[in-house]
C-alpha cells in the first residue's frame, strides 16, 4: 500500500511526497512507514523494483521494421507515448537525484538502456562519429521532449515531428 501510495501521489503531480503524504495517501500512520522502510531511498529502492518492468515495457516492442526513416517514426512515435507516461515518475526522480544514490544509478541504468534500445531500433547509429551518436541520444531523451512539451507548450504532435526532423538529419538514409 505504502509503494502504490508514492507511485500515486507523484502520478497525481506531487513530484517529490514525503513521508508523511505518502504515509496519510496509503492510511498508515507514519511510524508504520519508517517500520517497513528505513529512509526515503529504500522506498525509491523497493518501488523502482516494483515498477521497473512496467516502466520499461512501454519502450519495448513497436514495429522494428523498414527503411531508416521508418523505422525512426516508429521509434520517436514509442519514445512519445512512453514519456508522456512516466513523465512525472522521472521529473520526480530528476528533482532528487542530487539527494539520493539510488536515484542517480536507477537514472544511469535507464539512460543504458533507452541508449541500447535505439540501437536495437537503429543499428547505423553503431557506425554513427561520437559526436552524432551523443547527439541522437541528446535528441531522443527525456530532457528535449520536456523541453518541447513543456517550456515550448509544443503540442504531441509538433514534438514528435521535430524530434523525428533532427534524427533523420543526423542518421543516413537507406
Amino acid at each position: 500500500a505504502i509503494i502504490d501510495a508514492a507511485i500515486a501521489l507523484q502520478e497525481e503531480g506531487i513530484l517529490v511526497p514525503t513521508a508523511q503524504q505518502i504515509s496519510e495517501q496509503a492510511g498508515v500512520g507514519i511510524r508504520s512507514f519508517f517500520r517497513h522502510f528505513e529512509d526515503m531511498e529504500s522506498l525509491f529502492q523497493t518501488a523502482d523494483d516494483h515498477i521497473r518492468d512496467s516502466y520499461e515495457a512501454l519502450f519495448l516492442g513497436g514495429d522494428r521494421d523498414g527503411a531508416v526513416e521508418e523505422r525512426i517514426e516508429h521509434a520517436v512515435d514509442r519514445h512519445a507515448d512512453a514519456y508522456e507516461s512516466v513523465r512525472n515518475m522521472v521529473l520526480g526522480s530528476l528533482a532528487q537525484l542530487w539527494r539520493y544514490e539510488v536515484l542517480r544509478k536507477n537514472y544511469a541504468r535507464n539512460q543504458r538502456g533507452l541508449r541500447k534500445d535505439l540501437d536495437d531500433w537503429l543499428p547505423e547509429l553503431k557506425s554513427l562519429p561520437r559526436d552524432k551518436r551523443e547527439a541522437v541520444d541528446a535528441i531522443a531523451s527525456f530532457e528535449l521532449w520536456h523541453r518541447l512539451r513543456e517550456h515550448q507548450r509544443l503540442s504531441k504532435k509538433a514534438s514528435i515531428e521535430i524530434v523525428t526532423s533532427l534524427l533523420k538529419s543526423l542518421i543516413p538514409g537507406d
